[in-house]
């Protein structure tokens, strides 16, 4: 993980010097993501500035990366995870060992003008990158399939296309900032924004009937963490004591000895597999962190801390993840402060289990789906927006510290298996629990306290004081007549609860203006539903609150 930004269009005329220094300026708003090093390229059509944060090759892959003939030049936010075959089918004359250079390989080989969404879709990993041709005049932009990776686009004042991984760094240059869409592409030569990742089991209709054995199921999610073991420095494993925590846990532990960068056949780096947690004191994710770590045999490291500290960042939170969704904020407190932690231990890299929800259905309010389509079609539109929450939070909250956060459950590879799967097998209710297939397939690889867990989201685990204690806090920092005035102050997505007010006005102060309040998404939601899913349930639209708990008697009546 890294940050790029970049600048395209110019012009002759343009002041390349003056640009140069515009741009260094504004990607050093962004360089809590790439500690490690800079790297800045400068022609006359384009400027790529890169902060790095070295995971892997951190001896020779510094960017942006160049061909050997100097003509590309290639700045990339992300990790590939299937590299060493992209590498080992091309006859590109790589400079270094990074595993982002394939793409400068896919682009000379495959990346003739229109088709460059035929290259991009091989690639499975996180992603954010542009790439400059300098023979050509051309500049191909382009984000991951679900959007782990951030980034933003817009136009500065005399139409220069800019890009960059955070908000902050375009906020003030671009009146049209936006985010640039997952699983899309834009290409110069073509001029135009394309989706690249179009997958058949968007259509229920394509799934209908497909089954996974619990095996299979096992083994493509073992293969997948698998796949993001690659690196070459210090990792860990987020372990909040939930399902999709401990299953990474479990498979990362399987495979922690060997170094995956040479198919196995040496010992680690670092064989030790070291796991994190944190929450309040009394915390239910501390206490079930510390059975599953105790079970698996990890190194483990549970962190405390007090409502007061979580409070006291939240300001700095909001600056970070760059958003006023409530349930993000409450989830990403936390989750910075880990950070914080993890980073002095001098970890760079953690695996995650965001994702899992949206693929199987975990959250609560999926009981009530009314049929397997219904439920298939909530789970892609959850997916299709996980970019501007779950991903955005812990993609965000880490790289706040240079900590680069991996999403196995979102690999692209057990994505198609997941997902392809008929949703009649991932329904709850009659006695199943949520999230039943894949604890099925994992038995016997957790405790049965851990494997049989009720969803907790993550703000909820933490202490239901946290959650409690910010609305309390709310209360008494918003007055009735400011919030009686809501509407008249923020006419778009108009805070519902003290609790949302609070929080806009301190993303205000940051990001102000239309466009950058037009990046957070909006809509009722109940415990992180669409607002699509709403119309399931009458009493759905009684409750307001995102969190868990909302819904917290349908698990008791589904398993009755």
């Amino acid at each position: 993980m890294c940050s790029i930004f970049g600048m395209f269009d110019l012009q002759p005329g343009d002041d390349l010097g003056a640009l140069r220094r515009q741009a260094l300026e504004l990607s050093q708003r962004q360089r809590h993501r790439g500690p490690d090093w800079s790297g800045v390229f400068v022609d006359e059509g384009a400027i790529l500035v890169h902060e790095r944060l070295a995971i892997v090759d951190p001896t020779s892959g510094a960017q942006p990366l160049r061909s050997r003939d100097g003509e590309l030049a290639l700045a990339v936010n992300g990790e590939i995870y299937n590299h060493r075959e992209l590498r080992a089918a091309s006859s590109y004359d790589f400079t270094t060992g990074s595993d982002c250079e394939v793409i400068n390989a896919l682009y000379r080989e495959q990346g003739g003008a229109g088709s460059a969404g035929d290259f991009v879709n091989k690639l499975n990993g996180i992603f954010a990158f542009a790439l400059w041709d300098g023979a050509a005049k051309r500049y191909v932009i382009a984000r991951d399939p679900i959007g782990v990776c951030p980034l933003y686009w817009g136009h500065d004042a005399q139409g220069r296309l800019c890009v960059a991984s955070e908000m902050k760094a375009l906020a003030t240059l671009c009146a049209d900032v936006a985010p640039f869409p997952p699983g899309h592409v834009y290409d110069s030569a073509v001029g135009e924004l394309r989706r690249y990742y179009q997958k058949d089991w968007r259509d229920y209709a394509n799934t209908r009937g497909h089954d996974l054995t619990p095996a299979a199921l096992r083994q493509a999610f073992e293969q997948a963490v698998h796949r993001q073991l690659m690196t070459d420095v210090p990792y860990g494993v987020l372990l909040s004591g939930g399902l999709d925590s401990s299953l990474v846990a479990a498979c990362a532990a399987r495979f922690a000895r060997e170094r995956i960068e040479d198919n196995d056949r040496s010992e680690a780096w670092w064989p030790r597999l070291h796991s994190f947690a944190i929450g309040l004191e009394g915390s239910p994710d501390l206490a079930a962190a510390q059975i599953a770590a105790d079970a698996l045999g990890t190194v483990h490291h549970g962190f405390v801390y007090t409502f007061a500290e979580g409070l006291d960042a939240i300001p700095e939170v909001i600056r970070h993840i760059e958003t006023y969704d409530v349930t993000t904020i409450r989830a990403a407190t936390p989750m910075f402060l880990l950070a914080r932690r993890i980073k002095a231990m001098g970890v760079k890299m953690v695996l995650s289990g965001e994702g899992s929800d949206e693929i199987f259905g975990g959250y609560l309010y999926f009981h009530k789906a009314p049929s397997a389509e219904a439920f298939h079609e909530e789970t892609v539109r959850k997916l299709d927006t996980l970019h501007s929450y779950d991903c955005l939070r812990a993609n965000k909250s880490m790289m706040a510290w240079g900590v680069e956060a991996r999403v196995p459950f979102l690999d692209l590879e057990f994505l198609d298996a997941a997902m392809g799967l008929d949703a009649k097998h991932k329904m709850a209710g009659n006695g199943r629990i949520e999230k039943h297939v894949l604890r099925e397939a994992f038995d016997g690889a957790l405790p049965k306290e851990i494997l049989w867990r009720q969803k907790e989201q993550f703000s909820d685990g933490v202490g239901y004081g946290w959650i409690d204690g910010l609305k309390d806090h709310a209360e008494q920092s918003v007055s009735d007549r400011e919030f009686a005035a809501a509407a008249a102050r923020y006419p778009f997505n108009t805070p519902a609860t003290k609790e949302a007010y609070f929080y806009r006005r301190i993303f205000e102060q940051h990001y102000p203006g239309e466009a950058c309040a037009a990046t957070v998404p909006g809509g009722k939601s109940i415990a992180c539903s669409s607002p699509a899913a709403i119309a399931w349930d009458p009493e759905f639209a009684k409750l307001a609150d995102p969190s868990g708990r909302a819904v917290k008697g349908v698990h008791e009546k589904a398993l009755a």
